[in-house]
């Protein structure tokens, strides 16, 4: 396990924010994220996995920071039963499952995240979302000390949520997914073409932590940002994609709380003009 003082989070997070933390570790064992939390004995933390879908409000932090990011990256096959680290980046537990001739993950080979991510907001595109493929969950609990397991059925996944989202002492360590049987031409085949479909679609060229906002019910973020001609508007140096307005990408200089203005103006431009109160999908850590 790593221990860094004085850690720079720039390049761990997806939006390039220039931040600090004044400590940072990097578990590579449930045992390790145990010992952290015996080692802060109930002080609070960050939890912070593969930094996408995050904004860092400060550019410095005294709350140490526990980090899952290539880290805590073990699999296991086991049949049709798949175990993984929540450190692991889905496109790299993608390529192994797809190697295994194991399907039901292709859908997320281009989102980028952790799987310990991707479990707490119960990641998904095009109708599928991780918690179907989900039979349990590993955890420690952080008030405990001690390790911990639940099946799918207790997590509480809804659309782009969970019991982890609600309790933030629950740091996910790890997952078992069950898969099923395919050929391995044809899951490769699938995964290129999703991520052909998204890479034509979303901003590519600048950092971006993907989408913002949530889907409002029975609407679409991106087209009431077209009919506001909000494409490209910019504070410092974040400005809403005119590529597709659910994003905002980083073009130059700018803090988190650049961009926290920028959310907010899109936020009150839109529910000005349409009645729709926007529910922001990035986790805001605003923490001192």
């Amino acid at each position: 396990m790593r221990r860094i003082t004085d850690c720079d989070l720039t390049e761990l997070n997806s939006y390039r924010i220039a931040a600090r933390c004044d400590r940072a570790y990097f578990p590579d064992s449930e045992a390790d994220v145990i010992s952290i939390t015996k080692e802060l004995a109930g002080q609070p933390f960050v939890l912070l996995g593969s930094g996408h879908n995050i904004i860092l409000a400060r550019e410095r932090y005294v709350t140490p920071f526990i980090i899952f990011n290539g880290n805590l990256d073990r699999i296991d096959i086991e049949g049709e039963r798949v175990h993984v680290g929540a450190g692991v980046f889905t496109a790299t537990l993608c390529d192994r499952v797809c190697e295994a001739g194991l399907s039901g993950l292709e859908v997320f080979y281009d989102i980028p995240s952790s799987i310990g991510g991707a479990v707490v907001m119960n990641a998904g595109a095009y109708g599928e979302e991780i918690g179907g493929l989900i039979e349990s969950i590993r955890f420690v609990d952080q008030r405990s000390g001690e390790a911990g397991e639940i099946k799918a059925g207790e997590a509480g996944f809804t659309y782009r949520n969970s019991i982890f989202q609600q309790d933030s002492s629950k740091m996910v360590t790890g997952a078992t997914l069950r898969l099923s049987r395919g050929e391995k031409t044809a899951i490769r085949r699938k995964m290129e073409e999703i991520k052909d479909k998204r890479w034509a679609q979303q901003p590519r060229d600048y950092p971006n932590a993907g989408s913002v906002f949530k889907r409002p019910q029975g609407k679409f973020v991106g087209p009431m940002v077209d009919e506001l001609g909000l494409k490209g508007k910019q504070v410092a140096g974040f400005r809403v994609s005119p590529k597709h307005g659910g994003f905002i990408e980083k073009i130059g200089g700018g803090t988190g709380a650049d961009l926290l203005q920028l959310i907010g103006e899109l936020k009150a431009q839109i529910d000005q003009a349409f009645e729709v109160d926007l529910e922001i999908e990035q986790r805001i850590i605003d923490v001192p």
